[in-house]
């Protein structure tokens, strides 16, 4: 399930390193003395340290306290070093730079911090800080193609260029198709068979769907959802569809707050009954804000929240979860004005799974590094840097 989290609080003022800040230490050497009286030449020696390991230790004790404002102002201090050192002339001498470089790697980690963030545009500017320092080379790098193409997608169309049939792109409810189903006829099939045995269950069964249907109404099926993932086949279809929301988000430039694949961690931070992936749309909170939806920010929304069961159609060649998420999508689309009629929601949901099917196509090694390191239980700076690599080692 793909969710969103909107929230607005003052920005993080950057701050830059000064050469009497702690993050930039300056020490100089005396040049040896040079003979005759007419030269009064000196060379300094530059050291200039990217930060120490202590303070780089503080950094990762706000990695590791979710702490997201103190480890993003420690690496906007941080100034990146020059790639080679340089030597400087001037009239006074000559001095020399030479630049300690920062662990490697070691930005990354800001990501694992956003997930208790309640500033979703201070997770937001951590994507774009790593942007601009060249680490996420791959983020909204097909924020576009919601530009492209037209809009309208007939069963026909979306057969064409997905080879699956509608019915395979839609969710689908539980006990009624796939895996799903054998799993009821295998129950009814043994409670029919202990009834015939003289077994009396009516008082266990009834106890077991009063309890299911108070978790259903008050828990949104937490409980359920809990046991259903000590069942492989279901864990790792979980994975998949999840690996969707995150893969897509990222390539359209939605900052990721975090993926919960706990459905009791998932319940404490809102949502109910199952995994889900929160991503942040700038441009769509600023025009909601304003009372209006442009047609490219529905859009690109409307491809992340499509995009688990695309995954799940490309991988399993159909998909079964994503009811919640086609849900939502009813649900914004009422809230347009005006709003979509049937036909035009229908249409609207084949062109964001056609074309989420397709964007995970050509990013299909993305997807299943995303997924791997999901199942490690590795977190998200590592999801993300596997992303990245798998895309990098593609081209």
């Amino acid at each position: 399930m793909a969710t969103t989290a909107f929230s607005c609080s003052r920005p993080l003022a950057s701050t830059r390193s000064s050469p009497s800040s702690p993050f930039s230490s300056r020490r100089f050497l005396p040049s040896p003395r040079r003979r005759g009286p007419s030269t009064r030449t000196r060379t300094r020696i530059h050291l200039r340290a990217g930060s120490s390991l202590k303070e780089w230790g503080d950094f990762e004790d706000a990695v590791r306290s979710r702490d997201l404002p103190r480890a993003l102002r420690f690496l906007q201090s941080v100034e990146p070093p020059p790639a080679q050192p340089s030597t400087e002339s001037a009239a006074g001498g000559a001095v020399a730079r030479v630049a300690l470089p920062a662990p490697p790697g070691r930005d990354w980690e800001v990501l694992d911090a956003c997930i208790d963030a309640d500033d979703m545009r201070l997770v937001g500017r951590a994507y774009q800080f790593l942007a601009d320092r060249g680490v996420l080379a791959n983020f909204g790098k097909c924020k576009n193609i919601v530009l492209e193409g037209p809009r309208e997608v007939t069963p026909t169309v979306l057969k064409e260029m997905t080879g699956l049939e509608a019915i395979k792109l839609a969710p689908k409810k539980w006990g009624l198709s796939g895996s799903s189903s054998y799993v009821l006829i295998g129950f009814l099939g043994g409670v029919s068979y202990l009834l015939t045995q003289g077994v009396d269950l009516r008082s266990n069964l009834a106890a077991i769907l009063a309890l299911v249907t108070a978790d259903a109404m008050f828990l949104g099926g937490t409980c359920v959802a809990q046991i259903s993932c000590f069942w492989p086949p279901y864990k790792r279809r979980i994975l998949v569809h999840e690996a969707g929301h995150l893969l897509t988000a990222y390539l359209m430039g939605c900052p990721i707050r975090g993926v919960i694949l706990d459905p009791f961690v998932a319940l404490r931070m809102g949502i109910q009954g199952q995994a889900g992936t929160q991503f942040w749309d700038e441009k769509m909170e600023k025009e909601l804000a304003e009372g209006h939806l442009s047609s490219t920010a529905f859009d690109r929304y409307c491809m992340i929240l499509f995009a688990g069961i695309a995954a799940e159609a490309l991988v399993y060649g159909e998909a079964e979860g994503g009811e919640n998420d086609e849900n939502l999508f009813r649900s914004l689309c009422i809230l347009l004005d005006p709003p979509l009629s049937v036909a035009q929601m229908a249409n609207r949901a084949r062109w964001s799974v056609m074309q989420s099917y397709n964007l995970l196509k050509w990013h299909k090694k993305a997807h299943r590094a995303a997924v791997k390191a999901l199942e490690s239980g590795y977190s998200l700076s590592t999801v993300i840097r596997r992303i990245e690599e798998a895309i990098s080692s593609d081209r």
